[in-house]
């Protein structure tokens, strides 16, 4: 028994079956329950394809991902997917990297799929610093389907954010390792991405207004690779009291420098990560970090999808999750 059979013997066509399987206000009630009556009586379960045949929509959406390899960008896309699934949605995942060519032609890809939407998951997609190629991309992609960002903002018609006040975390966390005693503060990043300068940002304007400037040597910017970081920071024998990167893996990093080098953590030196990843807890000692909130940001996106999906005109554009600050070993 196949949607066709169903809509053969009920005398109805596809898109009739379509109709019901989904509920539509479209069908009359008696309508209704004869096709009811035959699905019921047959045990018959719909599949996606079936169910779009009759109607504009597959019931699945494109995911789109710098790099899945990435443990944000998994935590991400294992939240979405179940999430997704309550729904009875099914998804179609891209992973771009992240050059801008690259984006938009992985972008195109999706948009060549029978997809209802596509969730773009980091803000590397709200474009960054160094960055030419801009986001219009994005825009042109949003006159042919809602668009819903993960961690980055872009305004325009059809496109949904959900992002964190990450420029208010970091001045927060800055703040408080200056109110210490601390001075001479470490930055580590591995992107100049749209949440990357946010933070940055929050990390100079906590230090500015501590009446210190910040020291462009401690401002670096490199690989998210915990041997990476540690060797770079023994190479260049900074001196540094505290370190705050953009990324667990990168703090992680510091941390192995600085056991090697015999200093005491929080002692000697303070150490906050970002994203609150399960290495945090692996760690010894065990890393604070700054919780961006992961899952709760994807619970928010996929709300707002479905409410987008079913017609809802009143969805707000943007959404911002505070973070929280959760306190380990390492200050």
């Amino acid at each position: 028994m196949n949607i066709y059979d169903i809509a053969e013997e009920a005398g109805v066509s596809i898109a009739t079956v379509s109709r019901v399987l989904h509920n539509s206000d479209k069908v009359s009630k008696s309508t209704k329950e004869k096709v009811m009556a035959i699905i019921d009586r047959n045990d018959y379960r719909p599949n996606v394809f079936a169910q779009g045949l009759g109607s504009d929509s597959m019931h699945t959406i494109g995911i789109l991902v710098p790099d899945i390899a990435d443990q944000y960008m998994a935590s991400a896309f294992s939240a979405l997917e179940k999430l997704l699934v309550s729904y009875g949605y099914d998804c179609i995942l891209g992973c771009s990297g992240y050059d801008a060519v690259e984006k938009e032609k992985h972008l195109k890809l999706l948009l060549e799929k029978r997809i209802d939407a596509i969730i773009l998951v980091g803000s590397t997609y709200a474009g960054s610093e160094d960055e030419t190629h801009n986001t219009d991309y994005i825009l042109e992609a949003a006159g042919e389907k809602p668009i819903f960002i993960i961690n980055g903002i872009i305004e325009g018609k059809n496109i949904y954010c959900t992002a964190t006040y990450d420029e208010k975390a970091v001045y927060d966390v800055t703040s408080a390792l200056v109110k210490k005693g601390r001075r001479k503060i470490l930055f580590l990043t591995d992107s100049r991405s749209y949440a990357a300068n946010h933070k940055k940002i929050g990390f100079e304007q906590a230090l500015k207004e501590a009446s210190l400037m910040p020291d462009p040597e401690l401002i670096i910017h490199t690989q998210n690779n915990v041997h990476t970081v540690s060797d770079l920071l023994n190479e260049r024998d900074l001196d540094f009291d505290a370190v705050i990167a953009t990324d667990d893996g990168m703090a992680i990093g510091a941390l192995k420098y600085a056991l090697k080098k015999g200093l005491r953590v929080p002692e000697d030196l303070d150490i906050i990560g970002y994203n609150n990843s399960s290495i945090c807890e692996v760690s010894a000692p065990e890393l604070t970090s700054i919780d961006n909130k992961v899952e709760k940001v994807c619970s928010i996106t996929i709300d707002r999808l479905i409410r987008v999906l079913n017609g809802e005109t009143d969805v707000p554009s943007c959404e911002m999750i505070h973070c929280d600050l959760v306190h380990r070993e390492t200050s």
